[in-house]
């Protein structure tokens, strides 16, 4: 994409690569090294994802692959609206689900019946793909393509003809709308679904099924400027969690050929990459801006905060990776505004962040420089093919950055020229006090980017020095910024017992909130204090307020429902008591798959839902599922039956509704765990609000 936008750079960039590889004085390449199309993507960083599809009229994660083309009739889709967001965010392309696990086709497909061409949006004569390329055109970002190679309509899948079925669908979207940035191939493969009526469950080989090799020489064929996205790439790899963030050491080198899409432990084992990676396979941190990845009302309010999403940025692009930032378009085919009003705010505050790079008026002196072209201020002209190196064998060395008068600075960027591989593999960052050198910092990996955050320091002089690498260092970029504080929202919690506790981490700041829904402030709103009760359904609204400038945080607002307090868990084991004791961080394990509860009282109940355990690389998360209600506890009825679809990938509380029940007890069966392993629960709960 980026040779889309910067086509007359584009020359330039490949004759300078080229350049520095051959030119003698150049320090070696490490390999791995990325390829042409792999280094325009590098520049990219940044870029958006849009899930829109039939899931977001059924108001599911994943379709079952049944769904009746008909219910996809958005009321007024502006793709021109998703792809000015994308652009005035930052952004640089945009994704789209062209086709996700149900098997529904955004475009006219001549392959399949299970498409917009019988859908009543546009009479059956739309085909959203070529109207989101032409936008995405227009407005001077890229367009990508997300495809599912697992199809829950398909009655072929698991056969070789799903196959054939598979190229011919990449055969157009990959031929007729122009020149695609990425592809990208979901990990999802196999389970339950509709295929063609069947209504039965097909596993496959993930490793032996799809014929990847020849998939890839056809999109090579096809978009030969296109990165492959996937689980090992072969271009781009998977960050391994679905919350948006890289790792502390982050490696853009994998261990390519012992991953195959879909792998139990690619997470712990391989997402990371490794330093002794065989290929260069960059990684992509995927994350929504809700909770879910499709469009469902009751998130409204969910949509992540300004300081959530700023984390992930310096968690992501920070820590050497890019950031694919999900909106789930609504019914009405648009971004929903809490979703661009948040993007928006993002975008100003990332700008903010890195208005002024204080490096511009220091003077530097590297300890040891390659020679002419290599020296140490190649590192402040913003361009990536100039670097400063030192000579072969020389890995220990630093930059000391020298003011003329002491900074306040509490961010410091650094860029590897990745052209010559993935180099570094520690570094520390000093401040001159008046007791001598102070490390502030101590880092491993670098790549594409690093930024660290930092407390505020005042110096005249920041040492910057590579600890250990794999050859001499090749550097970049460097930058120093004093970036303006964020002041967050407040923290709420309420326990079983309907105590709501608020906290902030910040000193000098009162809490404000209300319970009418209203914004908070001094002069509306309470003032929090001291801990209170709410044990009825209700709704806070809190925001934080600097005590001497009067500056406020983002508004939060936080849904309850009613509190736990006589509630009973009808189990033996004590630590059942855990599910619902309203505490996240307390987990249960249910050998049984079964649980019951006794709300204590009679009960209208809407819905229910289930938070899975919040830790790392927990099992026994609940894929299928049964909920019943009883008045007596001896007869049940069941109120519903599915399944949470995305769950082992984005372990988020789990909300599902019913029409309107009086129950005394209710019971959650787990008929199915997502590994096979007995079932665990962080929480229970109920819903009582329509």
């Amino acid at each position: 994409m980026y040779n889309m936008i910067n086509a007359k750079k584009l020359p330039l960039f490949l004759f300078l690569l080229s350049w520095a590889c051959k030119d003698p004085s150049a320090p070696s390449p490490v390999y791995p090294i990325p390829t042409e199309r792999q280094l325009i993507w590098h520049k990219l960083e940044y870029y958006g994802f849009i899930h829109f599809n039939i899931n977001t009229f059924t108001d599911m994660e994943w379709g079952k692959g049944d769904e009746n083309p008909a219910i996809f009739d958005p009321s007024a889709l502006d793709t021109r609206q998703w792809a000015k967001v994308a652009k005035e965010a930052g952004m640089k392309g945009l994704i789209i689900t062209a086709k996700h696990h149900d098997g529904f086709c955004l475009w006219p497909s001549k392959y399949t019946e299970h498409s917009v061409k019988n859908s009543p949006w546009k009479d059956g004569n739309g085909d959203l793909i070529k109207e989101l390329a032409e936008s995405c055109k227009a407005e001077g970002i890229g367009l990508g393509i997300y495809y599912s190679p697992w199809d829950r309509n398909h009655a072929d899948y698991g056969d070789e003809a799903y196959i054939d079925y598979m190229k011919n669908q990449l055969t157009e979207l990959l031929s007729n709308y122009g020149e695609l940035f990425e592809i990208w191939f979901d990990g999802a493969n196999g389970g339950t679904g509709y295929y063609g009526g069947a209504n039965e469950e097909r596993k496959v080989d993930k490793r032996g099924y799809y014929p990847w090799e020849s998939i890839y020489e056809l999109v090579r064929k096809l978009q030969p400027n296109a990165v492959i996205f996937g689980d090992a790439g072969p271009d781009v790899r998977w960050v391994g969690n679905e919350e948006g963030h890289a790792y502390p050491s982050t490696w853009s080198n994998l261990m390519r050929d012992s991953v195959y899409a879909g792998m139990p432990e690619y997470s712990e084992k391989y997402a990371r990459g490794q330093e002794n990676g065989s290929h260069w396979v960059p990684a992509e941190a995927d994350v929504s801006i809700r909770p879910g990845w499709y469009y469902h009302a009751y998130e409204d309010h969910k949509v992540k905060s300004l300081s959530h999403l700023l984390d992930i940025y310096y968690k992501s692009i920070g820590q050497n990776s890019a950031l694919l930032i999900n909106f789930p378009v609504d019914r009405r085919g648009l971004i929903h505004e809490s979703d661009v009003d948040q993007i928006m705010k993002l975008s100003t505050k990332i700008k903010e962040d890195f208005e002024i790079d204080l490096i511009k008026n220091a003077k530097l002196v590297a300890s040891n420089e390659r020679g002419k072209g290599y020296e140490a201020d190649k590192v402040l002209d913003n361009e990536w093919e100039t670097y400063w190196a030192t000579e072969d064998g020389v890995v220990n060395s630093s930059i000391e950055i020298t003011y003329p008068q002491k900074i306040r600075f509490n961010r410091f960027l650094i860029q590897e020229f990745i052209a010559l591989g993935q180099r570094v593999k520690s570094f520390s960052l000093e401040i001159q006090t008046d007791e001598g050198w102070q490390e502030i910092h101590q880092g491993t990996t670098i790549g594409a980017k690093s930024i660290l955050r930092l407390d505020d320091h005042y110096t005249d002089k920041i040492r910057l020095s590579i600890l250990d690498a794999k050859a001499s260092p090749a550097i970049s970029k460097v930058g120093v910024f004093d970036a303006p504080k964020l002041l967050v929202q407040p923290v709420i919690h309420r326990d079983k017992e309907g105590k709501v506790r608020m906290e902030i981490p910040e000193s000098g700041v009162d809490i404000y909130y209300t319970l009418d829904g209203t914004i908070p402030s001094k002069s509306n709103g309470e003032q929090y204090t001291a801990p209170f009760i709410l044990k009825n359904a209700g709704k806070i609204t809190a925001i934080s307020i600097d005590q001497n400038s009067d500056n406020s945080s983002e508004t939060l607002t936080q849904n309850f429902d009613i509190a736990k307090s006589n509630w009973r868990v009808i189990h033996d084991d004590p630590n059942s008591i855990n599910i619902i004791d309203d505490d996240p961080n307390t987990n249960w394990t249910n050998p049984k798959n079964e649980v019951s509860i006794d709300l204590g009282e009679l009960i209208h109940i809407t819905g229910f839902d289930y938070l899975p355990p919040q830790g790392r690389y927990f099992g026994g998360l609940i894929f299928k599922y049964k909920f019943s209600g009883s008045l007596d506890g001896k007869n049940w009825h069941d109120l519903a039956i599915g399944e949470f679809s995305n769950i082992h990938n984005n372990p988020i509380r789990q909300e599902v509704r019913f029409e309107k029940a009086q129950s005394r007890l209710i019971k959650l069966t787990s008929l199915e765990t997502w590994d096979g392993t007995a079932t665990q629960y962080a929480e229970i709960g109920v819903l009582t609000q329509e």
